[in-house]
């Protein structure tokens, strides 16, 4: 089955369609910008409100709704419509952010975090199903790329801003500061933002999707706070609610697209990826201070090629979606993760410059694979699924990135975790092997993908196709 193609458009049309995007880039650069602007408040945080014990909840919490959300809000913008759904996400993001900025302790502050967390699963993931919906995939695949790109500079920016914010003003500025732009998106949004899909009639699948918000909670939650009992039940009950999604003509997942090859390769390439990546990158700052001897500045600094080469490399590929098949962007992808991984394994004793060299190719690798996957998805979603494989695909790398962290603590050990020296770079040694077998498992299913060629923006709309077989 393959996405409706988006109609032609007026040059009026598409000058509202240029401002709503505007509207929905603003939304995910204060969205990516409030997940990286808060850490370098935190200590100034605890010194006013207190509750050193709770340190990590606003992190932790912010992620777990965030994350456990996603599914749900994609899920139901195929019910429901895309555009109330989004502009409520944004308000709710809002009213969290004006929350924390007036918290008077940490049991508050991180009440807040939570519901700033909920608006915010939902402002990417329909983000990027409304773009699906309404640029072909030449110009959405140069549109996606762009917001790659403000996530990655959201990423570098947020520390320094959030630091700078604490030093001259407050903390609470840090929260504060992304209102009046926040406004201006969702004033924006409301304005030129027109209705992407066909509200339609469902009974959806409350306790399938009941279980699945339950056990994806206890598993984020459980991998963060490593409670491995806690981890285990939200597992079966997971399984137990892809049993029931099974046998629901509405479920929370997107179990038609789910029988197709190409969407069940974009989750598990994501999954993958995800916890290879990420997996990696919560350690390396520890060992650009534990190994390398650097400070706080260059255990940051040794993350951003890293961010840079994802970015560039994603837009990149938009460049060249018109002349080289989404599977072979996603193949050059997983070749190059496996190659760099192999490479960073025989690196973990070189100077940092070594490492900072290689973990750019390894961002390059994750813009060419994940973006690829995530367009070959869309590409074969339906519009009733749209939103629910655009959320499902973020999800995997999400919950993959959750995994692949706290597998990884236990390879490289707490005993090298706290220490450093040779022990931490032999323990980043052994996570650096994990990462290669997790890409290596991607290369080989990005290989089963069918090539299939993309139109240049503006050809002719193709001829609806038949539904294929998932083989």
């Amino acid at each position: 089955m393959t996405a409706p193609t988006p109609p032609v458009l007026s040059p009026a049309q598409r000058r509202a369609r240029q401002l709503a995007t505007t509207g929905l880039v603003l939304g995910v650069f204060l969205a990516a910008l409030e997940a990286s602007v808060v850490a370098a408040a935190m200590p100034s945080v605890i010194a006013d409100l207190g509750g050193q014990r709770m340190y990590a909840l606003p992190f932790a919490v912010y992620l777990l709704t965030s994350t456990v959300s996603s599914p749900l809000w994609g899920r139901a913008s195929d019910v429901v419509g895309r555009r109330r759904l989004y502009l409520a996400g944004v308000v709710i993001f809002l009213l969290g952010s004006a929350l924390c900025g007036l918290a008077q302790n940490m049991e508050w502050l991180v009440a807040a975090r939570a519901l700033q967390g909920l608006g915010a699963g939902a402002v990417l993931p329909l983000t990027l199903t409304i773009i699906g919906e309404t640029y072909s995939l030449a110009e959405r695949g140069r549109v996606q790329a762009f917001i790659s790109g403000v996530w990655g500079v959201s990423g570098l920016v947020g520390p320094l801003l959030g630091g700078w914010l604490t030093d001259t003003l407050s903390w609470r500025w840090t929260f504060y500061a992304s209102l009046p732009f926040g406004v201006a998106a969702l004033l924006i949004a409301w304005r030129h933002l027109r209705e992407t899909a066909t509200p339609r009639p469902a009974r959806l699948d409350w306790t399938g999707a009941a279980l699945f918000t339950l056990g994806s909670g206890l598993l984020v939650w459980g991998l963060e706070g490593r409670l491995w009992a806690m981890v285990g039940l939200g597992l079966l009950i997971l399984v137990a609610a892809v049993g029931l999604e099974r046998r629901h003509p509405d479920p929370l997942l997107p179990m038609r697209s789910l029988r197709e090859r190409v969407p069940r390769v974009a989750f598990a390439g994501n999954a993958l990826g995800g916890g290879a990546y990420f997996g990696v990158i919560a350690y390396l700052p520890l060992y650009a201070q534990g190994v390398g001897g650097g400070g706080a500045t260059g255990a940051g600094a040794i993350l951003t090629p890293m961010l840079v080469g994802w970015t560039l490399s994603a837009m990149l590929s938009a460049r060249l979606l018109t002349r080289v098949p989404l599977a072979r962007l996603s193949q050059l992808g997983f070749a190059v993760l496996t190659v760099m991984f192999a490479a960073l394994t025989f690196a973990v004793h070189s100077p940092l410059w070594v490492t900072s060299a290689l973990g750019f190719v390894v961002g390059v690798g994750m813009g060419f694979a994940m973006l690829s996957l995530l367009l070959s998805a869309q590409e074969r979603a339906t519009r009733g699924e749209l939103g629910a494989v655009t959320s499902g695909v973020l999800f995997a790398r999400q919950m993959g990135g959750a995994l692949g962290v706290a597998v990884m603590a236990l390879l490289i050990g707490p005993a090298a975790i706290k220490s450093g020296g040779v022990a931490l770079a032999e323990g980043l040694g052994r996570a650096y092997l994990l990462a290669l077998g997790l890409v290596a498992v991607g290369l080989v299913l990005s290989l089963t993908l069918p090539r299939t060629g993309v139109r240049k923006a503006g050809e002719g709309a193709p001829q609806p196709q038949p539904e294929v077989s998932s083989d």
